[in-house]
């Protein structure tokens, strides 16, 4: 018996399924949107509705065009197959919510933490700029050395003093 060699560089051949195929994005919409339909006001307005429809006309309808009688069997048969095909749909629209959820909960943490680094950048920036203005003469203290430096000078009389002769 001879085996035939699998080549690793090159892709399987797809297999034959028994089991039909689908989309599981398009059918994760799908649930979405049959959840958000189930979880408002208009289901509940035309549920009621429909059940109400549903149990007056058993009730008052000919008997021969009765289709469910009084303890309403097929009704209730209804009812539970909505409900258990909505459970599932409900339960798998959260879990594509907080897989999103989760998805965005990690992209603000990093944004967090960039925005953290970015905080802490620009606080050793100011602080340096902080620092090196300490070292910086500004105006103010130039323009109180000259006053200092003058009223030294003038006590020493270094100056000469002020005549009219001078300014003509």
């Amino acid at each position: 018996m001879t085996r035939s060699r699998v080549r690793l560089d090159q892709p399987r051949a797809p297999r034959r399924s028994l089991l039909p195929e689908y989309d599981p994005e398009a059918f994760g919409r799908l649930s979405e949107r049959v959840a958000r339909f189930l979880g408002t006001g208009r289901f509940i307005v035309w549920m009621t509705l429909v059940i109400i429809l549903w149990v007056l006309w058993n009730i008052f309808a000919p008997d021969d065009l009765r289709f469910d009688q009084y303890p309403f069997i097929f009704l209730t048969l209804m009812l539970s197959l909505q409900a258990s095909y909505a459970a599932p749909l409900i339960l798998l629209a959260q879990n594509r919510q907080d897989d999103r959820d989760r998805v965005n909960l990690e992209q603000d943490r990093k944004q967090n933490e960039r925005s953290i680094a970015d905080t802490e950048y620009l606080t050793r920036e100011i602080a340096a700029l902080r620092m090196g203005l300490g070292e910086v003469a500004t105006r103010d203290w130039i323009r109180s050395e000259f006053q200092d430096l003058i009223k030294e000078m003038d006590e020493r009389h270094l100056f000469p003093p002020e005549s009219d002769e001078a300014d003509r």
